[in-house]
């Protein structure tokens, strides 16, 4: 009854109009901004964001611009990536992939407007934490002026945040326990312990792990996939076919698969990509307000870096992975990362389940921790820059593992769906700050490309463009 209930209000929140929605959004996002985050530009992206991996960063902030994008790639890279495509093609057919692919070319454009406004509508707290911040509350408040609204959504995000991490420690046991016949309460036991220790050092030790952590399993995992792709290398072809096919016509069903329609491609392509890479949902203002960077505009290349490996590239191989195994047909009943971790098995056997079970293991991890900072970001807003907010967010961390903990055995169809749906709450509140502050937003993004690099090109010594509102004063 209860699984019912939160499956029906994620299809309605969810429905043919959330969809028109995002694409369309992103679409005149992206036309705004002249596509220099889709098509144009490429190499000035990669160069100031992967081009940039091994570097402090200049300007002002508390981590480099590659630590507080792989906070954030944390959130974006991990179980979604595995257990939410697999469940996207399961419910929206290999057209899914197709819908995936095009809501995260344009939410390139959303990603990048978080970014700015993060970066342009930080606070630095410098009594309880030395750290530049933001997030949705922060944004609320400093630039909309809407303080009441700004506590009750900070409560909110605080309290609710922790119980989509579930979907993370639900996938984390499945695997294991198929893959090794690992008793799941000692596996959450590790986990929330692990977890734990590593929260507790707060930003800068989550960023440092982060950022060596996700770009090494994101290679891996990466390196597994595309040897499915080089076994199935003539069938590649007919694969990409299909995903196009099948975004624009049903589906019939075949096998396990129960078939679907372009709705249903739509519908579970575009939500599980956003999921998946975040783009819209407001995770982009909290992670990156962090960065050292010259230009809030210079930081939201990582619009670009961040859904560029997420979807085009982690989503694919383990969308191309499960439909060249045909294992979403094989395989019926199974879903999630079990569908991911059986395409694996597939291919290399027991070592593919080992492999997989590891790996959503090590994904899930830093998911859970990078939500976490997410998550924090709210308690600190509520508590201000006090000693109370040393207190209360040391109190936070066990309250935020406690759904990691003891929820992990709930249904995988209700975790998807209770996710879906706080994802599309937090999509509604993240667009009014798009939409109300797009003229902020287009100026810095002018200033950026007409005025300030253009200097820098010409040797000039420019002054760093940055921001740190002092608490409770708008600027």
């Amino acid at each position: 009854m209860v699984v019912k209930f939160l499956v029906d209000i994620s299809n309605f929140m969810w429905g043919t109009w959330m969809t028109v929605f995002l694409l369309g959004t992103g679409i005149f996002l992206s036309i705004r901004f002249r596509f220099m985050y889709n098509f144009r530009k490429i190499g000035f992206h990669f160069k100031n964001t992967y081009g940039k991996m091994f570097k402090s960063g200049e300007g002002t902030g508390t981590v480099s611009g590659f630590a507080a994008a792989c906070t954030a790639m944390a959130n974006t890279i991990g179980v979604g990536n595995i257990g939410g495509v697999a469940t996207a093609i399961v419910a929206g057919g290999p057209g899914a992939v197709f819908w995936m692919w095009f809501s995260g070319l344009f939410g390139m454009s959303t990603k990048a407007c978080e970014i700015i406004l993060g970066q342009r509508y930080r606070t630095k707290y410098s009594k309880s934490m030395d750290e530049y911040m933001c997030d949705r509350s922060f944004v609320m408040k400093n630039a909309l002026g809407w303080k009441k609204g700004a506590v009750i959504l900070a409560f909110a995000c605080f309290l609710l945040g922790p119980w989509t991490c579930a979907v993370q420690t639900e996938s984390v046991t499945g695997s294991l326990k198929q893959a090794f016949n690992l008793d799941p309460r000692i596996v959450v036991t590790v986990l929330g312990l692990t977890c734990f220790v590593t929260i507790f050092g707060g930003l800068k030790r989550i960023s440092s792990i982060m950022e060596k952590v996700v770009p090494f399993m994101a290679m891996i995992y990466i390196l597994g996939g595309l040897g499915i792709l080089v076994m199935h290398i003539t069938a590649l072809p007919e694969a990409f076919f299909l995903i196009i096919k099948s975004a624009f016509t049903p589906m019939a069903g075949v096998g396990g698969f129960a078939g679907a329609t372009v709705r249903d491609a739509m519908r579970y392509g575009v939500a599980r990509g956003l999921y998946s890479n975040d783009a819209g949902t407001g995770y982009g203002i909290i992670a990156h307000a962090s960065a050292k960077t010259d230009h809030p505009v210079r930081q939201s290349s990582w619009g670009w870096g961040e859904v560029f490996l997420d979807t085009i590239v982690v989503c694919s191989v383990t969308a191309f992975s499960i439909i060249l195994t045909n294992a979403y047909i094989d395989f019926p009943g199974v879903d999630s990362a079990s569908l991911t971790t059986m395409a694996f098995k597939v291919s290399y056997g027991q070592l593919g389940a080992w492999f997989m079970a590891i790996s959503i293991t090590v994904f899930a991890w830093t998911t859970i921790i990078g939500m976490y900072y997410s998550c924090e970001k709210s308690v600190n807003y509520v508590f201000g820059d006090t000693e109370k907010n040393k207190i209360a967010t040391k109190i936070y961390m066990i309250y935020y593992l406690f759904p990691c903990i003891f929820f992990y055995n709930v249904k995988a169809q209700s975790l998807w769906a209770m996710t879906d749906i706080l994802s599309a709450i937090y999509i509604l509140i993240t667009f009014i700050f798009i939409i109300t502050k797009q003229k902020e937003i287009m100026r810095l993004f002018n200033d950026f490309w007409n005025r300030f690099i253009p200097a820098k090109e010409r040797g000039e010594n420019v002054p760093d463009v940055v921001f740190g509102t002092i608490e409770g004063e708008l600027e």
